[in-house]
């Protein structure tokens, strides 16, 4: 998504400018390897970036970035965040190196580590190692079995739901912080109340990401297709897509599970940032947000992308043996990239008045168009506004209970009337 658009400063741009950098950075030390081929994955033929090799980031480059992201972010409070691919194999002697290297660079700042997981290598060493040092576990489970392993197969295409809910058993027997991260695709359309009674079962801390993703089919029978960007001229839509409607009856059904029983007790990252962004309260996640770009990628190789789902050659800054993580972040690039997100959208989406919840919600989602022939409208906006809708009564209440000092929990009694 990259717009003609003229990139506006607001005031809000201006101030961000003007004060010291405060960015996140997701790093893939082993790039895109990964011991599951799933089908969705928009990470996995990332490899073909770098010829087919994404070999292990070295203990040096390892150095370098923890020196230069606690060094050259302003916060005091600094999250690593260790992505893939499937970050547990780099093995479990790296991630011991990084702890060490934290240590010898946080300057008094406070330092923590997120890390996503398909949990298939998860034991019982890994677990001690996640309890002691205070990680935050994101485990890959997309539902009921059936569910989960319509896309979820491991490199030779067998299922992985009961290797995976092993290691729910083992990280909460460990006494290990996770959450629990699904996709919302095609297979979980119309099943949002049953999911949601799963998945809260295990953790009470959720996500639920929308998959809609594009392929370009190759060549013989049984090849996995690659998944590229929308624009391509060969381009079509995944079979694994969840539909815009789909998508928001999917989380409407879910709302109406978590009003009824759960506020206070169970969290879903969607119903959080919708009732920030009603209380005026910046949201915890990006993709809501007016602009973007405080996420940083590094790459196995030290190489830095845009973002997550902008890990394309056009998208490169650079690599942090060659510029520092604090000035690509401050780059003219990436500061225009982030402010796209606003400029880009096109003035049906501005007038919207649910604009002030979604704010055009991720880029990656931006290949529709609207009324008027404008692009980078968001392909999921129909369920978007068909959840806003939904949610708009409790919302308001839930705010009135907040701004007078009350748990937005009493929303359940209200409910019932």
């Amino acid at each position: 998504m990259k717009s003609n658009k003229k990139n506006n400063l607001s005031l809000g741009d201006v101030a961000k400018m003007s004060r010291m950098p405060a960015f996140a950075t997701m790093v893939k030390p082993i790039g895109s390897a990964c011991n599951l081929d799933c089908h969705y994955c928009y990470y996995r033929d990332k490899s073909e970036i770098y010829s087919g090799r994404m070999p292990k980031m070295s203990d040096e480059l390892l150095e370098e970035y923890i020196k230069q992201y606690i060094q050259g972010a302003s916060q005091q409070h600094v999250v690593f965040c260790w992505h893939g691919g499937e970050p547990l194999m780099a093995g479990l002697p790296f991630y011991k190196k990084a702890i060490k290297l934290q240590e010898k660079y946080c300057e008094g700042k406070t330092v923590e580590n997120t890390l996503q997981t398909n949990g298939i290598l998860v034991n019982d060493e890994w677990c001690d190692f996640f309890r002691d040092n205070n990680f935050l576990v994101g485990l890959s489970l997309d539902g009921p079995e059936d569910i989960h392993d319509a896309f979820r197969k491991d490199c030779g295409g067998a299922p992985t739901f009961a290797r995976v809910m092993k290691a729910v058993e083992l990280m909460r027997q460990k006494n290990v912080q996770f959450n629990i991260l699904s996709t919302v695709n095609a297979r979980s359309e119309g099943r949002g109340k049953e999911v949601y009674k799963f998945i809260s079962s295990l953790s009470p801390y959720m996500q639920f990401l929308p998959v809609v993703e594009y392929v370009r089919l190759r060549d013989g029978e049984g090849k996995r297709p690659i998944i590229v960007s929308p624009d391509e001229e060969d381009a079509v839509e995944a079979a694994w897509s969840v539909s815009a409607k789909g998508y928001g009856q999917f989380m409407c059904d879910m709302f109406d599970e978590w009003v009824k029983y759960d506020v206070g007790n169970k969290f879903v990252q969607l119903f959080d940032v919708t009732l920030a962004n009603w209380c005026g309260v910046p949201p915890s996640l990006c993709s809501f947000c007016e602009t973007c770009g405080d996420g940083l990628v590094v790459e196995h190789n030290g190489d830095v992308y845009s973002c997550d789902h902008f890990v394309y050659p056009e998208y490169r800054l650079g690599n942090i043996l060659d510029k520092s993580l604090q000035d690509m972040y401050k780059s003219d690039e990436q500061q225009s990239f982030g402010r796209d997100k606003r400029e880009a959208l096109p003035m049906e989406c501005k007038r919207c008045n649910y604009y002030f919840l979604c704010r055009g919600e991720c880029p990656k989602h931006r290949f529709d168009f609207a009324k008027n022939g404008e692009p980078y409208k968001n392909v999921l906006c129909e369920g978007y506004k068909m959840f806003f809708r939904h949610t708009d009564p409790y919302m308001r209440y839930m705010k009135t209970l907040l701004d007078k000092g009350e748990p937005a929990s009493l929303v359940m009694q209200w409910n019932k009337k």
